[in-house]
């Protein structure tokens, strides 16, 4: 049975107290980092960070030890667990993707089967090449209107258990870049019915559940673990991350044994006191904060629904209202020409531009008065590009007929990532075996995966990000014509 999240815990900051106990101290600092307390750093750097170069200290005496913490780190880790409402936290020095590798390392193995959305991070492909595990992939409902993935929901995922009952674990992301939630109650009951654990890619959802208005966190409604970008959300500092656990269906240890092999071993005090922080700031402060952010947004959404854009809405479940996701299609924009006519006329730079929407977030630094200015954006590129009479075509040929509802790659990623390889040019490849992931990022959705059939639809989708201005990873050289496959 999950836990809620706390009231707020004591007002402590343990981690940010040792690091300023040690600052004080006038010890001669003959250790890493080389700067020494930035003595010995570049006028520029200096500059820019001041005193906190002073602060950029490693594991000393008194700071404690992020692989087996028993000071300040675990005094941190416990409050945040009593905050969060897990049994067990760790923080994270090298963001979510670590959690979530280590996720996966501590639940399934060589040739176990885990079932995952088609839609996940790169970090989770990361992690089922690390683990050789095979993966089961259920495709969520796709929105041609949109160009986008719903998340998953619960009779989707039973579907997918009675078809692989073999199954160890189950793997979610909710929410989605867009902050479209699953109903991950209903999900969990599924999942547990095969006494298995759900993990969950909550990386955009750090601040769910600390408001009547915010949908509810996915610990709450029963994962058995959790992982949170708290530099995305929260006012951690970017790269600083947590991963929660709850209940006996994974053990704890397994989990600290598989972060231990991924993370440094010189993690950044500086992060890690970030997250303290964080999390004394939600906890102490969230109500109070959200009731004026959401009160401000639903303020925007006022002056901005007349204006006949469309905005996303979650069919399957709650949707976060520090999200906004505006379609560009009515405008004869993708997402990508939106998003640079914004960022230099207006100078409101959005979180995720894709082919027909723009995604922005709203977070701990947005005032009434930038969402103020927000609006005024919106109407002057209204007044630049008003509403098409006739919609465009949809940027996207891929409609839901084309995807099978589950779904497994011809190799497991472990295998065509390590497989004998060569160079093939990329419009010649269709048929061949992807030896690489090929991603859009933002926002870091493989299109193919290692052990994956590359298609003639997924070329056309890379050709028509890049042209409309995207980003493909994983394509090899400058001229990105050419991709690594499976040697034949």
């Amino acid at each position: 049975m999950s836990r809620p999240i706390s009231a707020a815990p004591q007002d402590v900051l343990p981690i940010l107290t040792a690091l300023l106990q040690r600052q004080s101290q006038a010890t001669l600092p003959f250790h890493t980092p080389g700067h020494q307390q930035g003595r010995g750093s570049s006028q520029v750097i200096q500059d820019l960070l001041g005193e906190g170069l002073s602060l950029d200290l490693t594991e000393l005496p008194g700071l404690d030890y992020l692989a087996a913490p028993s000071g300040p780190i675990a005094e941190a880790q416990d409050l945040a667990a009593q905050t969060f409402g897990s049994d067990l936290t760790w923080f994270l020095v090298n963001g979510s993707s670590v959690g979530i590798m280590a996720a996966l390392l501590a639940t399934v193995g060589e040739g176990e089967t885990v079932l995952l959305p088609r839609n996940v991070h790169q970090s989770a492909i990361s992690g089922l090449i690390l683990s050789g595990a095979n993966p089961v992939f259920i495709n969520p409902d796709w929105d041609a209107t949109w160009g986008l993935a719903y998340p998953l929901g619960a009779e989707q995922v039973a579907q997918g258990l009675a078809a692989h009952p073999e199954a160890k674990a189950v793997f979610l992301v909710s929410p989605t870049y867009e902050g479209l939630c699953s109903p991950l109650g209903a999900i969990a009951n599924v999942v547990h019915s095969y006494d298995i654990p759900l993990i969950v890619d909550e990386a955009h959802g750090s601040h769910l559940g600390f408001h009547p208005q915010l949908p509810p966190s996915a610990l709450s409604q029963g994962a058995d673990v959790v992982i949170q970008s708290s530099h995305k959300t929260l006012t951690a500092l970017t790269q600083a991350a947590m991963l929660h656990h709850q209940g006996s269906r994974i053990h704890g240890q397994a989990l600290s044994r598989c972060l231990n092999l991924l993370q440094t071993t010189s993690p950044s005090y500086l992060l890690l006191a970030s997250l303290d922080a964080a999390r004394h700031q939600i906890a102490t402060q969230g109500q109070q904060h959200y009731d004026q952010l959401i009160g401000a947004i639903a303020d925007c959404w006022q002056k901005l629904d007349p204006l006949g854009l469309p905005r996303l809405d979650n069919r399957l479940g709650p949707m976060d209202p520090t999200r906004l996701t505006l379609g560009t299609w009515p405008l004869g924009l993708t997402g990508f020409a939106l998003d640079e006519w914004l960022d230099q006329q207006q100078k409101i730079t959005a979180e995720l531009p894709c082919l027909r929407y723009l995604t922005f977030l709203w977070g701990w630094g947005t005032t009434a008065k930038m969402l103020e200015s927000f609006s005024e954006g919106i109407n002057a590129l209204m007044r630049a590009y008003p509403i098409l009479r006739h919609d465009p075509p949809a940027a996207f040929p891929l409609n839901e007929s084309m995807l099978p509802s589950i779904s497994q790659p011809h190799l497991t990623p472990r295998q065509g990532f390590f497989a004998p390889q060569e160079s093939f040019p990329l419009g010649e490849s269709i048929g061949r075996i992807s030896a690489t992931s090929l991603c859009p990022y933002p926002p870091g959705i493989p299109l193919i995966l290692p052990g994956e059939v590359i298609t003639a639809g997924a070329i056309a989708q890379m050709e028509q990000i890049l042209e409309a201005g995207g980003q493909i990873t994983g394509l090899e050289n400058h001229s990105r014509k050419t991709v690594s496959v499976v040697m034949s």
